[in-house]
């Protein structure tokens, strides 16, 4: 089966991440056509995937954009569309892997007369989409898509509430190569040396510094906390969200915590820089689609606090594999990470329990097969 990918991301979010792990199988028989070129296409491109940029035009249309503003983009994406239907003549299926993906991928689907996959990868809620963009993503997949492949069942269920097709609707979860996060003693030794953290209870945050995915929610949650605790922000702004990094900046000095929290920003040694961590923080204020951040902390056995909504319910089970907290509630947060410093030893069997579950649930070999499956019932 070939098949075409689209993506509209120069940069590697979860999103993207997915889809290096999805595109692999079929790495001589595909091609990931993005709209915005970036580091994620050097990533395609390390993992010998076939990549191309399909436009240099920024598609003027974000998640809260309105009708109208939705409607004057269709003209500049005319010749992108027009690219991707030549570009699907030589594939079997058309894969979007994002919404802006869907848009046109759905009308290049409709031209080239080439079934639709919809990889969601978002809940469909207020929080994150305007009533407009919801209409679209739900309109586009319930008319031209052939499956969605929703990454939670917390995604599943919004995009039905949103008014999506249930029968045309899967859940795969995320895959992850267990392999990737077994880190050996003497590097985990050398990171803390480096970054100094010797003797610290060492708490991470691994995500892009945005409001919704509250960073200062476990800043705030530190100033409960012993001096011994230690916060390590890795991550760094996309879209425009630069404001916020201030603020955290801000925050950090008027609590008095700027010598126990580290900002590390892009990182590309997040498995390394996971095992080195007592605990990896997930505080989201709003759902989150899926967590690849849970999954990747329970692979590297460390202890794991989530944010209780979304997808992140349907990953940890609490006091087995990890810890849930009310989103938005520093206090609570702070009572787990004291737990977990008290409590080393027990906590610690818990994580190494969710290493086990994580390794099972989440092997990206079992995700590949899952989707192949799916793929092969397609008219192609």
């Amino acid at each position: 089966m070939k098949i075409l990918f689209l993506d509209q991301s120069g940069k590697p979010g979860g999103a993207e991440l997915c889809l290096v792990d999805i595109a692999k199988p079929y790495r001589d028989r595909c091609l990931v056509g993005l709209f915005a070129d970036g580091s994620f296409r050097n990533l395609l491109e390390q993992n010998q995937i076939p990549v191309e940029v399909l436009t240099t035009h920024q598609i003027q249309v974000r998640k809260e954009s309105s009708l109208a503003q939705g409607l004057s983009s269709i003209a500049q994406i005319a010749p992108l569309i027009a690219k991707v239907v030549q570009k699907a003549s030589n594939y079997d299926l058309i894969y979007a892997n994002t919404q802006k993906a869907l848009v046109v991928g759905a009308l290049a689907s409709f031209f080239s007369q080439r079934p639709l996959v919809y990889h969601l990868h978002d809940i469909l809620s207020p929080e994150h989409f305007s009533k407009t963009n919801r209409r679209i993503a739900v309109t586009c997949a319930n008319r031209f898509a052939s499956l969605v492949i929703a990454n939670s069942q917390a995604s599943k269920t919004a995009f039905i509430a949103a008014g999506g097709r249930s029968e045309i609707t899967e859940v795969v979860y995320n895959g992850f190569d267990p392999k990737i996060y077994q880190i050996q003693e003497s590097e985990i030794h050398h990171i803390k040396q480096q970054l100094g953290l010797d003797g610290q209870f060492v708490v991470g945050h691994f995500s892009r510094l945005a409001p919704w995915k509250g960073q200062h929610i476990l800043i705030e949650a530190l100033a409960q906390c012993p001096q011994e605790v230690t916060v390590l922000l890795v991550g760094d702004a996309l879209f425009g969200e630069q404001d916020y990094i201030q603020h955290l900046h801000q925050l950090v000095t008027e609590l008095d915590v700027d010598k126990r929290v580290k900002f590390l920003g892009f990182r590309s040694d997040i498995p390394l820089l996971m095992a080195a961590c007592d605990l990896v923080a997930h505080t989201s204020t709003s759902p989150e689609p899926f967590g690849r951040v849970i999954v990747e902390a329970m692979l590297s056995g460390t202890r794991v606090v989530a944010a209780k909504a979304g997808g992140a319910i349907e990953l940890v089970e609490p006091g087995k594999s990890g810890f849930l907290v009310t989103p938005g509630d520093p206090q609570e947060l702070a009572q787990v990470i004291i737990t977990c410093l008290k409590e080393k030893e027990k906590t610690a069997n818990i994580a190494n329990k969710a290493r086990m579950t994580a390794t099972q649930r989440f092997d990206v070999t079992q995700t590949n097969q899952q989707i192949a499956q799916l793929l092969s019932r397609l008219p192609v």
